[in-house]
């Protein structure tokens, strides 16, 4: 079997006052406030984030569950339609996909980052945090001292389609928040 690369990507939008009003949050869907279950990639993503950014001096991140369905619906997306970008298939920028769940209605300041990656399906949390700290866009997106919430979402798939060739694949999206 030839060598899996993994393949990572990252974006943060920084959105303020009169733009937060401009965010699509009108049509995000409503969310009750059921706890949230992380499977255990998730959770290790979620350990090793915090863990991170204890040693860098920087606040833990808290679990919100309109962020971790952000995070969801899109790697299932991206696993589905064989796809691997921030933007949805649809072309969707990342930052509208996640107002759509994570809004920014009765808030003076809205920001959303996000980190992706995809691997064989050996990945585990810290071969995924290794990868991510790495790199000089994800390591500051993991240790930008504004994010407060975070939602993570890893996907397993037997035969990924589309850039994943059919091979066995994890994906992970790791959408990070803050509004006040």
């Amino acid at each position: 079997m030839p060598e899996r690369r993994a393949y990572l990507a990252v974006l943060v939008a920084l959105v303020g006052l009169a733009a937060a009003a401009a965010a699509p949050s009108s049509a995000a869907p409503s969310r009750t406030a059921a706890p949230v279950s992380l499977d255990p990639l998730d959770s290790g993503v979620l350990q090793q984030v915090n863990a991170i950014r204890r040693q860098h001096g920087l606040v833990a991140v808290k679990v919100n569950q309109a962020l971790a369905e952000a995070a969801a619906s899109h790697s299932d997306e991206m696993a589905s339609d064989g796809y691997f970008d921030h933007a949805s298939s649809d072309g969707t920028a990342f930052w509208k996909r996640i107002g759509h769940w994570y809004g920014s209605d009765g808030y003076t300041f809205w920001s959303v980052g996000e980190n992706l990656l995809w691997s064989s399906p050996e990945a585990d949390a810290a071969k995924a945090l290794r990868l991510w700290m790495a790199s000089k866009p994800h390591r500051a997106n993991i240790l930008n001292s504004a994010w407060r919430e975070i939602g993570v979402s890893a996907v397993h798939v037997d035969q990924a389609p589309g850039v994943y060739g059919g091979q066995p694949t994890t994906i992970i999206t790791m959408d990070f928040g803050v509004r006040h």
